[in-house]
């Protein structure tokens, strides 16, 4: 098991329910795959540049401890999911 940290961004146009829907369903995936440290949702933002024509963004960010292989499978799943402006996942040290 290795530790990462994920942030993504949720498009802020989306509804308050289907924004906790996201996030509610990558905090599932990151349990069932693993041992969540830490799920923060840090809310609106103002991103630093405009991303599809947005301003503002929902971030979350999470730590968790995971096998090796599943950070590839949650990058597919944010690649497909409609609603996610960015992610980013890191391996931590520790």
């Amino acid at each position: 098991m290795n530790k990462y940290e994920v942030m993504f961004i949720i498009n802020p146009e989306l509804g308050e329910e289907e924004i906790k829907a996201l996030s509610d369903k990558f905090k599932a995936m990151l349990e069932e795959a693993g041992s969540v440290e830490n799920f923060a949702e840090w809310g609106k933002r103002r991103l630093a540049y405009p991303i599809q024509d947005l301003t503002e963004g929902y971030y979350v960010l999470a730590t968790f401890e995971a096998a090796p292989e599943f950070p590839a499978e949650l990058e597919r799943v944010f690649k497909i999911t409609d609603g996610i402006l960015r992610y980013l996942v890191t391996k931590r040290e520790g």
